[in-house]
């Protein structure tokens, strides 16, 4: 079976771009068995996803890299090439609440989400995920306290760091994150956040909504940017809500909506589908 790449690109838009592209691809003997381009007309950027094989011997990633380079150049490209199926490094941070966690270890598991944890992060003992098979994942167990938070935002780093982590994924991490932490994971950090954004601010949100009324409940997947909850979003979903449902009900749909966003949004991140655009995303979704 052909091995399979994935080039990702965005760049100011002008005529010729998918041309270029297309022909070297032709050129090295590549077949393109994906493709998918968007022209943002309120940026004037364009942006690309292909994917594909080659149909004879296939060339090296460096020798990929390097004739790619110059058509990457004369366009102004911010570019990435991946191969297809490069199970990404993931590290992820929790808190008290452990849904997503759960549910990111299982799709782990049965092989949904191509990655590697390689570790978990939290600022509660061990014992508070007991029930949770971590197999031979790496935990550690970082407390923290105002008092004690960049002293414990530094622990986190070394972790990252060691670990070779490409992704760090904030799992109801309940911390917020300085702006020098948030800085290092530009553009590498997802978090998940309880409610369809912009929404109630504040403690128990969910409460704060079923006082108000609300006939819809959301979560949002967002890479973490300085600016609380202003990253650019990635996912979001929503349920119905009656009058029939309790402040309980609510907290109970909102963590199987918040289980599915963050997947969604990793899996698209690991898939290279998604493509920053400023303040906002461009998601080729399948």
């Amino acid at each position: 079976m052909s091995e399979e790449y994935v080039l990702t690109l965005s760049c100011p838009n002008k005529p010729g771009i998918v041309a270029a592209v297309s022909r070297h691809l032709y050129e090295v003997g590549a077949d393109i068995r994906e493709a998918h381009q968007f022209d943002d007309a309120e940026t004037g950027r364009f942006f690309m996803r292909v994917r594909f094989n080659f149909v004879g011997p296939v060339p090296d990633g460096d020798t990929l890299t390097q004739g790619f380079a110059p058509i990457a150049d004369g366009f102004g490209m911010v570019w990435k090439l991946s191969a297809v199926g490069e199970r990404a490094k993931v590290l992820i941070l929790v808190s008290r609440f452990d849904h997503c966690l759960a549910d990111l270890l299982y799709r782990w598991r049965i092989g949904e989400l191509s990655m590697d944890i390689v570790g978990i992060v939290a600022n509660y003992p061990r014992e508070t995920y007991a029930h949770l098979d971590f197999a031979d994942v790496p935990f550690h167990y970082l407390p923290v306290s105002r008092q004690t938070k960049l002293e414990q935002e530094a622990d986190v780093w070394r972790v990252v760091q060691s670990t070779g982590a490409e992704l760090v994924v904030l799992a109801r991490y309940m911390q917020i994150l300085s702006d020098g932490l948030a800085a290092k994971l530009a553009g590498k950090c997802i978090n998940i956040h309880h409610s369809f954004l912009p929404g109630f601010k504040g403690a128990r949100p969910y409460h704060q909504a079923h006082r108000r009324g609300v006939k819809l409940i959301g979560a949002t997947a967002h890479y973490v940017t300085a600016d609380l909850d202003e990253g650019p979003i990635i996912e979001q979903d929503v349920e119905r809500i009656s009058h029939h449902d309790t402040p309980e009900d609510l907290v109970r749909k909102g963590r199987d909506i918040e289980r599915r966003v963050l997947s969604r949004a990793i899996a698209w991140h690991l898939d290279n589908r998604v493509i920053a655009n400023g303040s906002k995303t461009v998601v080729f979704r399948d």
